[in-house]
C-alpha cells in the first residue's frame, strides 16, 4: 500500500494532505524519515509514525447525518454558528465530511475516517450522483428544465443537471423538483436555478451515490452497514473489497446521547 494511502486509511488526513506531510519530512517508516511519495508499506509489518506518534489502520467508520439548516459543514466557525460536529458524539470528531452542504441547505451528509474513499467519491471523474429535492419560487417551465439539462453558464464554467423531474405538493407560485447532479460544485443547485430565474426556497439532499437519506430525522445520525460501505467503495472504484472488512451493523439512530431503534 502506498504510504499516503495508508495515512488516509488510518484517518490521519486526506490523501493530498498526507502527501504534504510526507514531503515535509513528518512521516517515518520503521524509524526512518520518508519523503518519497511512491514509498510502499506493509500494514502488517511496517511501523508508521507522524511527528513521532505511531499511526495504525483503524476499522472503517461511516455515518450518515441529516444536516439541519443553520449548521455549517466545518469543524469550527469563526462566526460562532453551530456546526455539523455539534450533532455527533465527540468520539467521531475526527471524521472527515464527504463534501459539503451550505448553511441554508439540509439533508444527507456522510462522514468517515476513510479519506481515500471520500476523495475518490468526490472526484468528478467518478460521476457519483447527488440527488436533491428542491422547492423554488415560480413555475418552472419545460424550457427551464431543458436549459438545466443542456447546461447553464456559471462563473466557474458550464454546469448541467443529469435529471430533473417535477414533484407534487409545491403549493401556489412554487415548483418542487428532484434534481440529480454529478459534480458537486459549491452551491451548484442554487446557482443553476438562480440563472433560470427561480430562486431556491428549500434544498434537501436525499441521496449521495448508493446511500439514501430515508426516514432519518433532522439532526440525527446513524452508522452505515457493511453492505452500504461496500456499495460506497464500489462507487469509488474499489470493487467489492470492503466485504469482510467491516462487520454488519444495525441502523441505530442517536441524538444527544439518546438512542432509538429504527
Amino acid at each position: 500500500m502506498r504510504l499516503q494511502k495508508y495515512l488516509s486509511r488510518a484517518g490521519v488526513a486526506s490523501r493530498r494532505a498526507a502527501e504534504s506531510m510526507i514531503l515535509a519530512g513528518r512521516v517515518s517508516v520503521n524509524g526512518r524519515v520518508v519523503t518519497e511519495l511512491g514509498t510502499r508499506v506493509d500494514p502488517s509489518t511496517d511501523r508508521v509514525a507522524v511527528d513521532g506518534e505511531p499511526v495504525a489502520l483503524v476499522e472503517p467508520v461511516w455515518i450518515a447525518l441529516h444536516k439541519p439548516p443553520g449548521h455549517v459543514t466545518t469543524r469550527s466557525d469563526p462566526q460562532g454558528r453551530p456546526t455539523i460536529y455539534d450533532l455527533i458524539p465527540e468520539s467521531y470528531a475526527g471524521l472527515f465530511h464527504v463534501g459539503r452542504l451550505d448553511v441554508d441547505s439540509e439533508g444527507l451528509l456522510l462522514l468517515t475516517n476513510q479519506g481515500d474513499v471520500s476523495h475518490r467519491l468526490l472526484h468528478p471523474r467518478r460521476g457519483v450522483d447527488r440527488v436533491y429535492e428542491v422547492l423554488v419560487r415560480g413555475a418552472v417551465t419545460d424550457e427551464g428544465i431543458r436549459r438545466l439539462l443542456e447546461g447553464v453558464e456559471l462563473e466557474d464554467g458550464v454546469a448541467r443537471a443529469v435529471t430533473v423531474r417535477r414533484l407534487p405538493g409545491a403549493g401556489p407560485g412554487r415548483t418542487r423538483l428532484r434534481v440529480t447532479l454529478r459534480e458537486g460544485r459549491k452551491r451548484e443547485v442554487r446557482r443553476l436555478f438562480a440563472v433560470i430565474g427561480h430562486p431556491v426556497r428549500r434544498l434537501v439532499r436525499v441521496r449521495f451515490g448508493p446511500i439514501r437519506l430515508g426516514r432519518l430525522e433532522r439532526g440525527r445520525w446513524r452508522r452505515l452497514s457493511a453492505a452500504e460501505i461496500a456499495a460506497l467503495r464500489r462507487a469509488a472504484g474499489y470493487g467489492d473489497r470492503a466485504r469482510g472488512v467491516a462487520r454488519r451493523r444495525g441502523t441505530e439512530v442517536r441524538k444527544g446521547g439518546r438512542r432509538s431503534r429504527g
